[in-house]
């Protein structure tokens, strides 16, 4: 090969970065392959000149790395796992294929074996070793350049595109089409008077065939400024149909026709249009946010099982029957959490994982069956040191993302959350805060305040012209059965200062003064009011709260609001089973001070947990730990657990305890719902590759579904009759 005629017995290639490139690339000498180099890649490949200690650059690459000086000599245009000539150990090698420049390898393709690899700071070197001297031309590959990339630039150039017929226009001897791909979309234009063959060529092309054009980049006449590659398009000079295309079942555009049950039925098809792509792509930079975020900070990625021992706490598990051991079954995770606890156990200080987690629950927008989080432990912390180093997180992910810099985040307490907003998530973008009038209106003979436990209202700044339909609107959106209150009233300040209400008969001008100082209302003001038991009345006036932020615009999507709710109850009592639940989870640490009133008043004690709440949005949550034996098995028993069950259930977390466990917390976030907010949504499933529908089937490959018999009977399964899909 030409490499060798240059004197390099090995040539050093340095690309930009790679998912695990050093990772996938062989070790020196090993003789082991593993799959997945099978990617496009560019840099700069040369011969090694010696060993120094001094290095160059050269556009931006460093030459010489680790003592390596060289001479560049090509750029790298692919590499991939492919059988070529055996190496030194009989195994097939690494292919890499050289582009050289002119003069040096003749300015065509070459083949090499990569030998090892290694991270340098943020770029990947691979050392290659010449292959069997066999050329590749570059024409061989099926483009030179996305459909986003070319700029007027480039004009001159002969370029090689690749991607989906997007739309074709045919205009008298004119044709032209929009050809994209992931990046982008780039205009072919083809002139009967230029190459009529061409022309007859491209009106056969139907939306979605797979094409391949070669061409000539030239400036537009009629430039499209909507289109990044808007002042430029291609003069095809060959075409290439790589893949013929039904008709799709819907439009693959950003405003398609098709219905959201259709769409997820060819998610496939469904991810070819933008907002859907750019929702991944969004995905995928905020998973690298979040990781570089984390690896900076020391934190050590480590998987956990996903076959585990179903626990009787929180959501119902999915559960997975075992072949090997008849009669017995394994949970899916619904977080990692007793492991990543035995991990703080074992000393690993900082872990953290972006994980699939698993509930069967009722399915909304926000939820999944199959979710993920971005789970994290740390020991030898506090609460502080927890959300100090979370809230920086936000801060990072925020300026990654929308180049925003966030002050520091508020912490509201839950009771102070549930006073003021009516919900331990208050969306802080807007007021309408809540004031309590119940001891100023009862007696004054208005039954309905007078019956009540709470009375409670927001001020909805200058609403207070709304009509009677508008009042009635929002009358029916509190009286809806989700919500289930009686009725609505309203006060409201006209221009001049007087204030009027829909219980007049009992509250006179004075009486609504009051109200109004209470709610600092001013003319041109609404002050709704809701009254009965008090859990049902906060609940849906904090709907109506977020109801009405909505219709007048206050809750803006890309207004970013996080706060953290601190101090949550440890406990709440069902009166159904007559128990108390953990309120949490059953590993959370009350507070220290509070640890007396496990015995005297559970339902007293507060939790050492915080969630983090964007937009009226819990994105995350987590705790300090019990680290101690006894007080866990206190716990267990305040959450009515025997000390069998307890054993049985989490006896080997208890055990692991005996051992010198750590002081240590930790916080788990909804990454989907982070995307999500993130993107300017609050719906998961738009930002979820392959997600479910509202009754958990995956339409597209129609699962869950029925297995055979013969998988039936050697699981030892036997259905119950009549419960057959």
């Amino acid at each position: 090969m030409q490499l060798a005629a240059h004197g390099a017995e090995s040539a050093l290639f340095v690309a930009r970065p790679i998912d695990d490139a050093a990772d996938l690339a062989p070790k020196q000498g090993s003789g082991t392959h593993r799959a997945g180099f099978e990617r496009h890649v560019q840099g700069a490949v040369g011969q090694v000149l010696g060993r120094q200690f001094v290095g160059r650059r050269r556009d931006g690459l460093h030459f010489g790395v680790g003592g390596d000086v060289v001479q560049p000599l090509g750029e790298v245009v692919a590499a991939r796992n492919h059988a070529v000539l055996p190496d030194d150990h009989g195994a097939d090698g690494h292919l890499i294929l050289v582009h050289g420049f002119d003069g040096l390898l003749d300015g065509e393709a070459h083949e090499a074996h990569v030998v090892f690899g290694r991270r340098y700071g943020d770029r990947h070197a691979v050392k290659i070793r010449p292959g069997s001297g066999r050329r590749v031309t570059f024409g061989a590959m099926f483009r030179s350049h996305t459909c986003g990339e070319l700029r007027l630039d480039h004009v001159g150039q002969t370029v090689t595109l690749s991607g989906w017929v997007q739309r074709r226009r045919d205009f008298g001897g004119m044709s032209f089409v929009d050809l994209r791909d992931r990046y982008g979309i780039t205009q072919l234009s083809f002139n009967d008077l230029v190459d009529a063959d061409r022309v007859a060529e491209a009106r056969k092309l139907q939306r979605e065939f797979v094409v391949q054009a070669v061409g000539t980049v030239v400036e537009r006449e009629n430039k499209n400024p909507n289109l990044a590659t808007g002042d430029i398009e291609i003069k095809v000079t060959q075409l290439t149909v790589l893949n013929a295309a039904a008709t799709p079942p819907f439009t693959i555009e950003d405003e398609t026709d098709g219905g959201e049950e259709l769409r997820m039925k060819y998610r496939y098809l469904d991810i070819r249009r933008a907002p859907v792509r750019n929702n991944l792509l969004l995905r995928h930079r905020i998973n690298r946010s979040v990781r570089g975020y984390l690896d900076n900070l020391g934190f050590v990625d480590v998987e956990t099982p996903f076959l585990i021992k179903s626990t009787p706490e929180g959501a119902r598990d999915f559960v997975v029957p075992s072949r090997l051991n008849q009669n017995q079954f394994y949970a899916l995770p619904q977080s990692p959490q007793t492991f990543k606890q035995l991990l703080m156990v074992a000393g690993m200080d900082r872990y953290y994982q972006v994980v699939r987690c698993f509930r069967d629950e009722d399915l909304r927008a926000d939820r999944q069956p199959e979710f993920t989080q971005i789970d994290c432990e740390m020991a030898f912390v506090e609460q502080e040191d927890i959300l100090n180093t979370f809230e920086g997180l936000v801060r990072h992910v925020l300026r990654d993302v929308h180049g925003m810099e966030l002050s520091e985040v508020p912490r509201m307490t839950y009771a102070e959350a549930m006073r003021r907003y009516g919900n331990d998530k208050p969306d802080i973008r807007f007021g309408m805060e809540f004031v309590e009038l119940t001891d100023r209106v009862k007696g004054q003979g208005f039954p309905v305040f007078d019956q009540a436990e709470l009375v409670v209202g927001i001020n909805a700044k200058g609403c207070g012209a709304y009509t009677r339909k508008q009042l009635d609107a929002l009358t029916d959106y509190v009286k809806r059965p989700q919500l289930g209150m009686s009725g609505l009233i309203w006060m409201r300040v006209d221009e001049q200062g007087v204030p009027s209400s829909s219980v007049n008969k009992f509250f006179d001008e004075n009486a609504l003064r009051g109200w109004a100082e209470a709610f600092d209302a001013e003319p041109g003001d609404l002050v709704l009011v809701l009254a009965g038991a008090a859990n049902k009345t906060r609940k849906a006036l904090s709907e109506l709260r977020l109801h009405l932020g909505q219709e007048l615009g206050l809750r803006k999507p890309f207004e970013f609001a996080p706060l953290w709710v601190v101090d949550f109850p440890l406990l709440e009592w069902d009166e159904e089973s007559g128990r108390w639940f953990a309120m949490h989870h059953p590993f959370t640490s009350p507070k220290p001070e509070d640890i007396p009133l496990l015995e005297t008043d559970p339902g007293a004690v507060r939790a050492n947990a915080y969630d983090i709440v964007l937009n009226g949005n819990e994105i995350g949550g987590g705790s300090i730990r019990i680290h101690d034996r006894a007080l866990q098995a206190r716990m267990f028993e305040l959450l009515g657990f025997s000390p069998e069950e307890a054993q049985a259930q989490f006896g080997f977390l208890m055990n692991a305890f005996e051992y010198g466990a750590p002081p240590h917390g930790g916080i788990a976030f909804g990454f989907d719902r982070l995307v999500a907010l993130m993107g300017g949504d609050e719906v998961i499933r738009d930002y979820i590759a392959f997600p479910k529908n509202n009754a958990g089937r995956d339409v597209m490959i129609d699962a869950p579904s029925p297995i055979a018999e013969a998988q039936m009977a050697e699981l030892n399964l036997l259905l119950r009759p009549n419960t057959l899909a």
